[in-house]
């Protein structure tokens, strides 16, 4: 399945980035006064044990993997398959549902694959269906935990920059000495670990957990829109009314002008 690079998720990153570093250095902020590292050793790590605290070590590896996908979501290409189902319809109505035996190689897309040789096999229509939303559950809790991973992580990460905060307090006021401009530099330096708790929770944990939810339902509706097609094909249906069936599952903004 073909992937490119989301401009909105990289767009909304560089923005954010922007937004909030850019304001920081318009108001007079040096970049050297939080990148401090005991405060972000603080956040990260917290939030990295945490995570693996609350998951499994296997679910926990799978953050790179979770990433990349936010990064580089597959392409669901709805239009495309729905002209390949509409294609196989006009095979089968004219030549009958095994001729399409020969069309499977062809079909780059597993779940379609597995889905047609079955309703080529002569799997009847419930258990054909039975068998497919099976598929798409389960594959719907997987996508499920690895956006709860990161919804975790954009509740630990807060924390982590709280407890941070608190400790850089502790050490500020136990070293208290004469000269209150130090004591006020160091407090402002405590506080640098709830900035860096928020930020990555509001715009990168939390940011991502909706992302990859915002995938999946793209990916169920791309499985549920094959499932009906084939069997529509199976049925028997003409091929038009396969496709306008088809196209009324996609958004307004996506619907072929005569399947409206």
């Amino acid at each position: 399945m073909r992937r490119n690079v989301d401009i909105t998720t990289v767009a909304g990153l560089s923005l954010g980035l922007l937004g909030v570093f850019g304001s920081f250095l318009w108001e007079g902020g040096n970049l050297g006064g939080i990148l401090l590292g005991p405060a972000m050793l603080i956040v990260f790590i917290g939030t990295f044990a945490a995570a693996m605290i609350g998951t499994s070590l296997k679910s926990f590896l799978k953050i790179g993997k979770l990433l990349k996908i936010a990064f580089t979501p597959p392409v669901f290409a709805l239009e495309e398959a729905i002209q390949t189902i509409v294609r196989f319809s006009t095979i089968a109505r004219r030549d009958g549902l095994l001729a399409l035996e020969k069309e499977l190689d062809g079909v780059s897309n597993s779940f379609m694959r597995k889905i047609l040789r079955f309703a080529i096999d002569g799997t009847e229509p419930d258990v054909l269906r039975e068998l497919a939303e099976t598929e798409v559950r389960y594959v719907g809790e997987r996508h499920t935990t690895g956006a709860m991973l990161f919804q975790k992580m954009g509740g630990y990460s807060p924390t982590m920059g709280i407890i941070g905060t608190v400790m850089g307090l502790i050490a500020t006021l136990a070293a208290a000495g004469s000269d209150p401009d130090v004591l006020i530099r160091h407090i402002g330096s405590a506080f640098v670990a709830t900035l860096w708790g928020v930020f990555m929770a509001n715009l990168v944990w939390l940011p991502i957990a909706d992302k990859l939810r915002h995938i999946h339902a793209e990916e169920y509706l791309f499985m549920d829109l094959i499932v009906e097609g084939i069997l529509s094909i199976q049925a028997g249906e003409i091929p038009s009314v396969i496709k306008a069936k088809l196209y009324s599952m996609l958004p307004e903004e996506q619907q072929a002008p005569d399947a409206r």
